[in-house]
């Protein structure tokens, strides 16, 4: 049985449907992105790839090189790190160590998530750096995230304070939230901290900033940041059902709305999207001629069920197009891959579906060679201008 979709489109080479508009979310941050995580849909995309100030959202990174030398054995939650005149002075969000402290790794890893530490970034910083600076380390830092594909991202330092070139797009922030949360599950919990008191010394700075921790809508990371340049920004996770969604907002102009529009956009992103699976595995699409076969077409079907995540008001009503170079030459192979299914969800990124052959298709005989050669010239003669009288 073919999916409905594809009811339609299983002897044909392409299918246009009218689509319903998708509702896109009119958000007032200066650049947002939206993320299923699971289907890998982009569900909101603006000045997406545009480097700005990331303020305190750039600690991800210093925290993903951090999980990362824990788990390789380079160190460990219970060791205790020396604090630099130079971690010592950073201002604003700390932890208020000193040079006295030698504080543990866990210790740090939680000042850094719920208390936006900066004085803890640069210890951590220092610890795992090349060099022994915070300076080697923001540049270890963006060799790393250019290894992520995090192209539009260079880090002047660990923590976000501002420096000229210190820039991060939304878009390889939530690349980096990704990464977090599957590349490091056993530290992801952290994110979802509400209250962090470290030695009783800072009782003015023990909450998570994050506004959507405490709302029951599944949210459970990742970090806020502010600075006057950056404006007020926030990299954030939520989970209902089996549905993960990342996103990333910047250049908010109060906590307020910050807090308002991440609530949205959580809200807006499970009530106005589905799951569905477009097309499953060895359903009929299209046929496509073949050149020289034993047969004259072949059936192009999809390698594997394909499922997507879909404006709910438009879920059965999609764009599709199937692309090939035809005729295929025989002789073809079953799975060999053919063309690509395009579906054009409205208002999202098109989703391409490889096409396999359905069956073997061999050489056809001398006889057929012969009559499909002949049945060219005979096309190629009488396509063939005539000249003027």
């Amino acid at each position: 049985m073919h999916h409905p979709l594809l009811r339609s489109i299983a002897a044909a080479c392409c299918l246009f449907i009218v689509s319903l508009p998708a509702a896109a979310f009119d958000t007032s941050a200066k650049a947002a992105f939206v993320l299923d995580l699971k289907s890998g849909t982009v569900l909101l995309s603006k000045n997406a790839d545009e480097p700005l100030p990331p303020a305190s959202m750039s600690k991800l990174m210093t925290l993903y090189v951090a999980f990362g030398a824990i788990r390789d054995g380079r160190l460990s939650l219970d060791e205790k790190l020396p604090v630099s005149a130079h971690a010592m002075s950073y201002k604003g969000s700390t932890m208020f160590l000193d040079t006295t402290d030698r504080v543990r790794v866990e210790d740090l890893l939680r000042g850094i998530i719920v208390l936006s530490g900066n004085d803890a970034c640069a210890v951590l910083a220092e610890a795992l750096s090349p060099d022994g600076t915070e300076a080697g380390f923001a540049r270890f830092m963006t060799q790393r995230a250019r290894q992520l594909g995090m192209d539009n991202s260079t880090f002047m330092n660990s923590n976000g304070w501002p420096q000229a070139g210190h820039l991060m797009s939304v878009h390889d922030l939530a690349i980096l939230a990704g990464r977090i949360i599957s590349d490091f599950p056993e530290f992801y919990p952290l994110f979802a901290e509400t209250e962090f008191k470290f030695d009783g010394r800072a009782p003015q700075n023990t909450r998570n900033r994050n506004p959507l921790l405490r709302l029951s809508i599944g949210a459970d990371g990742l970090k806020t940041g502010h600075t006057q340049a950056a404006g007020y920004g926030l990299v954030g996770s939520a989970k209902q059902g089996n549905r993960r969604v990342i996103f990333v907002i910047s250049g908010l102009d109060s906590t307020d709305r910050r807090a308002e529009e991440a609530e949205a956009i959580v809200n807006w992103s499970f009530r106005n999207f589905v799951e569905k699976t477009i097309v499953r595995q060895g359903h009929p699409v299209a046929r496509a001629d073949v050149w020289m076969g034993r047969e004259p077409t072949v059936t192009l079907v999809p390698a594997q069920d394909k499922t997507a995540m879909l404006p709910a008001l438009a879920a059965n009503d999609l764009t599709g197009e199937v692309r090939y170079i035809g005729p295929i030459r025989a002789p073809i192979q079953k799975g060999q891959e053919l063309g690509t299914l395009v579906i054009t969800p409205e208002g999202l990124s098109e989703i391409e579906i490889p096409l396999v052959a359905d069956r073997d298709i061999p050489r056809g005989g001398f006889l057929i060679r012969v009559g499909t050669a002949a049945q060219y010239l005979v096309s190629q003669f009488s396509d063939k201008p005539q000249e003027a009288m």
